[in-house]
């Protein structure tokens, strides 16, 4: 579907109200509380990324209070380890490949039958940016299979090391073996944990975007604009379902198996996220007259201010449902496998 050309056959498109590429369009009290809304929204998004992000502001933190970690702390192993340890990071690298590949192939299934014009939407904006989730941790987490292979390798090496250590100085009696029954690892003094890279924290980065992005892609979908369809009697495709269901399954179930924390303040990357797609739709209606993607976009509407901050309101409880989620994980598989649960509250 071409929005310039306009929808295919099977698709439906909301009436235009007016020109937009008219001044008189633009130069009114509604969009400029309208912008007022996303500058808020840019601001605030700042002003938490400042304060928290990144290794820098972790370290800084620390040095402060030694006995606390830094809400943006993420560590190298965090990123390609499954939150048990008992499940081998090969699994969670199976799981990433096979949901990138299940994405990628749905997304140019779209792209084939409805165009390129399909990204004029949120949802495929957000469909891609899970794409390439799954795209980048498939990749990290061939990296981490690596390293943990080469720990693995080097903790036998050491072992057999030790072994050959105590049974030359076994005459040295019950001291001696005494002293190294204390120490539960060869490795494990000498051992300190990397802070995750730049691609980690884009990786992390990406992760928390996208928990509020499909809650908010999916529950838009299902619960307001499905309901709207079937009114108008839109039969709903197999691509347009399965893009809209398949994207919380393949991220619950990410979630399941990973480590990656969910640190509140990266809230303000998925009102960056939704703020530079409202950006993106003001300039191409500035530049094309054409309808938009989403009614509630429209600025000729009187009520248009009150739609932008019942939009950015809905960030709230729907980056919100995502934090319950990780609650709830923490919370059963913290109980329930006390000893094999290795992930940061």
């Amino acid at each position: 579907m071409d929005p310039l050309t306009g929808p295919s056959k099977n698709s439906w498109r909301p009436v235009m109200t007016t020109d937009t590429t008219t001044s008189s369009y633009w130069l009114n009290w509604r969009v400029l509380i309208c912008i007022i809304w996303v500058l808020m929204s840019l601001v605030f998004s700042s002003c938490l990324i400042s304060n928290y992000e990144g290794p820098q502001n972790s370290r800084n933190r620390r040095r402060e209070n030694p006995e606390e970690e830094s809400a943006g702390l993420l560590y190298d192993d965090e990123i390609w380890r499954p939150c048990l340890r008992g499940i081998h990071p090969a699994w969670l690298l199976g799981f990433r490949v096979f949901a990138f590949f299940v994405l990628l192939i749905l997304l140019i299934l779209n792209v084939v039958v409805d165009g390129g014009g399909i990204f004029y939407y949120y949802t495929q904006w957000t469909f891609t940016l899970i794409t390439i989730y799954f795209g980048l941790g498939s990749l990290l987490s061939l990296y981490g299979c690596y390293q943990y292979q080469k720990e693995v390798g080097g903790d036998k090496i050491a072992n057999d090391e030790l072994d050959t250590e105590q049974g030359t100085s076994a005459q040295a009696g019950s001291t001696s073996i005494t002293n190294t029954g204390k120490s539960s690892g060869p490795n494990e003094d000498l051992y300190v944990r990397q802070i995750a890279g730049f691609w980690g924290y884009v990786f992390q980065i990406i992760f928390q975007m996208n928990a509020g992005a499909v809650i908010l892609t999916d529950c838009v979908f299902w619960f307001i604009i499905v309901p709207f369809l079937a009114i108008k009697d839109y039969n709903l495709n197999f691509l347009i379902i399965n893009m809209h269901t398949i994207n919380v399954v393949f991220l619950l179930g990410d979630t399941a198996l990973n480590s990656l924390r969910f640190p509140w303040f990266r809230i303000a990357y998925f009102f960056l996220w939704t703020s530079v797609y409202v950006i993106f739709q003001w300039i191409v209606h500035a530049i094309v007259s054409l309808w938009w993607a989403y009614p509630f976009l429209d600025l000729s509407s009187p009520f248009s201010p009150l739609w932008y901050s019942s939009v950015a309101l809905l960030h709230i409880p729907c980056y919100g449902i995502f934090t319950l989620v990780m609650k709830m994980k923490h919370t059963l598989l913290s109980k329930y496998f006390p000893e094999s649960y290795q992930c940061a509250h």
